[in-house]
């Protein structure tokens, strides 16, 4: 099917641009960004995209968490005759300058969120190492990441309640991947059976400083020995220096609802001898990830034909423990962080399995 995309160079199959390379169903484009205000920590707006080419779908999300209650917009669409449309309903998302400079616009919706907000680069993008990995020898993840730091600029409003977004204080990262990715199912009412994770800690984690930032997920069944590590320092000039080890040390609060950090450090060490240590000071804004449709959510999972278009939205109260079991842990938390004399801000993602050696308190909880 041809489209307006096809009439501008870049092709890379001998087809339309409504094509990808892969026939896999599971083979999604994604769009995500994330910001808070550094002054308080108390807020957190998230909001992303997903591209499902071989399901004739696009599902986008939108969400904030003020005062510890998170308000969240989700959308669908059928692809139709406009399969590169980056919009949803009332939901769209614009490249102004491809790698600078963007716009998230949320209009009038049910769920009484309303935003206008422009997307500032502060460093250069950087690329996640490629994840590769088989199941059954079935290739159940190949995929690519690219993480990218800036600062948002505009306002966003909420029943009425309008937040001004300003660049000096709207610390915010994105990131966009691509390939087949793996499902996840961990919607506790859709009446599948939960995977049971057993034996494992990973940490993804987004900081910017003024001078440098840092990209980094891992995975490990044992510390210090992780079985997947991407970790990347870029400078202001777009210089790479590459992190082959981290060694943590995280602090969890016994928190009955879910699986709380309460501080910790991170140990780097360069490929070029020199090293790091981060002091982690999590702040109070979190943004679970069940209000974007990750794992699923009371049926609806991310690539779910709902239809010609479709859309919801959830209100949750954080304190609530029925709430805080049924959206588990994913999510992002911002975090306030301090390197050399320098303080930084960014968004951290965690979770423990049930026999991992260390953080037992934490291991209470299911991990994602």
């Amino acid at each position: 099917m041809l489209s307006p995309q096809d009439d501008l160079i870049g092709h890379q199959l001998p087809t339309t641009f409504n094509h990808v390379v892969s026939s896999d169903d599971r083979w999604t484009e994604r769009y995500w960004y994330t910001g808070a205000p550094k002054d308080s920590g108390d807020m957190m707006i998230d909001l992303g995209l997903g591209w499902y080419p071989n399901k004739n779908l696009m599902d986008v999300f939108a969400g904030v968490t003020v005062d510890n209650v998170q308000h969240s917009f989700r959308g669908s669409r059928r692809l139709g005759n406009a399969p590169l449309k980056t919009r949803v309903g009332p939901l769209r998302f614009e490249i102004l300058e491809g790698l600078k400079h963007h716009r998230l616009v949320l209009e009038e919706n049910e769920s009484g969120l309303t935003f206008d907000v422009h997307w500032h680069a502060s460093f250069k993008g950087v690329e996640e190492h490629q994840s590769f990995r088989r199941k059954r020898n079935r290739v159940e993840e190949d995929l690519t990441r690219m993480t990218q730091f800036g600062r948002m600029e505009g306002w966003i409003d909420l029943n009425g309640r309008r937040f001004q977004v300003t660049p000096d204080n709207w610390y915010s990262q994105r990131d966009h991947s691509w390939g087949v990715r793996s499902v996840s199912q961990t919607d506790m009412v859709s009446g599948q059976s939960l995977p049971d994770y057993k034996g494992f800690f990973w940490f993804w984690v987004t900081y910017q400083f003024e001078d440098f930032a840092l990209s980094m997920f891992f995975k490990e069944r044992e510390p210090g020995n992780p079985f997947f590590l991407s970790a990347l320092e870029i400078d202001k000039n777009g210089v790479e220096r590459h992190i082959d080890h981290v060694d943590h040390d995280i602090a969890w609060a016994d928190d009955p609802l879910g699986q709380t950090w309460s501080g910790g450090t991170l140990d780097l060490h360069y490929r070029d001898g020199s090293r790091r240590r981060l002091t982690l000071h999590p702040m109070p804004a979190r943004f679970f990830l069940k209000g974007g449709g990750y794992g699923g959510h009371n049926g609806w999972n991310h690539g779910d034909d709902m239809g010609q278009e479709h859309s919801d939205h959830y209100v949750w109260n954080l304190d609530d423990a029925e709430v805080r079991r049924q959206i588990r842990q994913l999510g992002d938390h911002f975090t306030k962080v301090e390197c050399d004399g320098q303080t930084g801000f960014g968004v951290s993602e965690y979770g423990v399995a049930k026999g991992y050696p260390k953080y037992q308190i934490a291991q209470k909880h299911v991990p994602i």
